[in-house]
């Protein structure tokens, strides 16, 4: 998430040529004039002039994203984390077993698959997986792996064993505290509970807003751009038409409710996964031998500054423990509120059994998908070349294995069904915002603006720094949320217990019907809530 000034510069200007290239060159004649006119000096100030507020504006919202997702940020999250398994008693531990057992044998209950407005359970945990499985899987360990080094994989375990409970508790709260409106569907989410249950009317509303800046930054634009690039570089498709055609893709499932979007990723969210992690364990396989010195580099450097060996300049202690807990929330999203809107959806009995769902998520995402990731990288020794960073650096590790074309392939289709993936299961986060704040008649015509930034900024070769403005965005919706975890805490507890007691008082059928929702803040039952 943060970047080091120097690396903010480059960005800068990486992305200054490429927005000047995007808007102010569009052809070859228009470049030839352009550069024709750029020798009169009222121009050349004009643009030197437009250049300085552009870094201005540029080095703004780079502080602004290193304020809000310093080292209080990371504290914060982790606090949240820890008191709420300490409140659950280690849940996650001590009924690891049940978490897995409950998850799937929901995996083939189809509850909820002939209702339009309604998702299964396991539609649910896919179309949130959709959101989660992606670039942070991949990109994201790599780069975490490069800045931070070895150590920061364990610190993403740390975060991960802990957002375990977290997921649990904010899908929990949601689906307690949703609403089923006259036509059967249904709003659920952090700005539901934030305004029911806390009577927060504006921090729900900022929630709303995050939300919706995050899922035209870091979904619709940056996953399809990510996607429009890489198959330039690799194959010369025109990112126009790759990003097109992942918009009419994406539309053509979206616009199908949700119950398209969950049969949809039910289906490729499980392959996309499983052909990821087979082509990479045949690496880790193959590399057996190396993986004791692997787990030793990762237990050693996550308590001592890794050594600059090779083209790796090494890592404080201190970076590898913020890339790692950055990177492992930004992967696996336990805490960020986004899980929470779709598994709202979900057809389930009761909602603490839902949000075991989550934490089989966290645990599938992180412990699974990125731990594959981090090995593949550090046992075939590419982390010590230097030359590479992010995808680029996957790709290396996967070449080391394949042949470079097959490498090329398997990481390209990847990135494609990764992002493809996350770009649709953020359309329920961005459809349940947008209602939130404008409602269901306006939604019908704003709901396509959703699909037109990966094609309008396709051309653009670096976008890097406005992954800046999605990270603003992302903690503009966690704060709020974790704000509202931390004095729900309560709510959970009493949820919990009411299913793994078997007095079920807060089923989802009936509290769906009598809306006898659990009461705080000095409320009739706000004993209750401590119980």
């Amino acid at each position: 998430m943060n970047r080091s000034p120097a690396r903010n510069e480059v960005f800068a200007d990486a992305l200054g040529s490429g927005l000047h290239r995007a808007f102010q060159v569009p052809s070859r004649c228009a470049a030839k004039s352009f550069h024709r006119r750029a020798r009169a000096p009222t121009v050349g100030a004009y643009r030197k002039c437009g250049g300085a507020l552009y870094d201005s504006f540029l080095s703004l919202i780079s502080t602004i994203e290193q304020l809000l997702w310093g080292w209080w940020t990371m504290v914060f999250i982790a606090f949240v984390s820890v008191f709420l398994t300490a409140r659950a008693r280690f849940f996650q531990v001590v009924r690891f077993g049940t978490i897995f057992r409950s998850a799937f044998s929901q995996l083939f209950d189809r509850s909820g698959d002939d209702n339009p407005e309604r998702m299964t359970p396991f539609q649910a945990t896919s179309t949130s997986l959709a959101g989660t499985v992606g670039m942070g899987n991949m990109a994201g360990v790599a780069t975490a792996l490069t800045l931070g080094g070895p150590g920061a994989i364990f610190w993403m375990w740390v975060l991960a064993f802990f957002g375990m409970i977290t997921k649990a508790a904010e899908i929990s709260i949601a689906v307690h505290y949703r609403t089923i409106d006259k036509d059967g569907r249904v709003h659920g989410g952090p700005m539901h509970y934030i305004r029911k249950a806390l009577g927060w009317r504006s921090l729900a509303v900022l929630f709303s807003i995050g939300v919706i800046i995050n899922s035209f930054f870091s979904s619709s634009m940056l996953q399809a751009h990510t996607v429009g690039q890489a198959f330039d570089e690799s194959y010369g498709f025109s990112p126009y038409v790759t990003t097109a055609l992942m918009s009419i893709v994406t539309a053509i499932v979206a616009i199908g409710g949700v119950r398209r979007i969950g049969r949809f990723c039910e289906r490729l969210v499980p392959f996309m996964t499983l052909l990821y992690l087979i082509g990479g364990l045949i690496i880790v396989l193959a590399n057996l031998p190396l993986l004791p010195r692997v787990v030793t580099e990762i237990l050693t450097y996550a308590f001592a500054p890794a050594p600059a060996i090779g083209g790796f300049a090494g890592a404080a202690v201190v970076k590898a423990i913020q890339l790692g807990m950055a990177r492992g929330m930004l992967s696996n999203e336990a805490g960020l509120g986004t899980a929470p809107m779709v598994h709202a959806n979900a057809e389930t009995p009761h909602p603490f059994r839902q949000g075991m769902w989550g934490a089989a998520e966290v645990f599938i995402d992180t412990t699974v998908v990125c731990t594959i990731t981090a090995f593949i990288i550090l046992s075939s020794g590419v982390l010590m070349n230097g030359d590479n960073s992010g995808i680029q650096l996957l790709m290396e590790a996967f070449a080391t294995f394949y042949s470079p074309a097959v490498a090329n392939a398997f990481v390209s289709f990847a990135i494609l069904t990764f992002c493809l993936s996350t770009q649709i299961g953020f359309f329920v986060y961005f459809e349940t915002a947008m209602v939130d704040l404008f409602g269901e008649s306006a939604f019908r015509y704003l709901r396509w603006i959703y699909f037109l930034p990966g094609v309008i900024f396709a051309g653009i070769t670096d976008v890097d720094q406005l992954w800046s403005v999605a990270s603003i965005s992302v903690a503009a919706s966690a704060l709020p949320n974790l704000v509202a975890l931390l004095l729900l805490s309560g709510v959970f507890l009493v949820i919990m217990r009411d299913y793994l007691s078997g007095e079920n008082r807060y089923a989802t059928a009936i509290v769906d019907k009598e809306r006898n929702y659990i009461r705080v803040a000095n409320r009739a039952d706000s004993v209750e809530q401590g119980a």
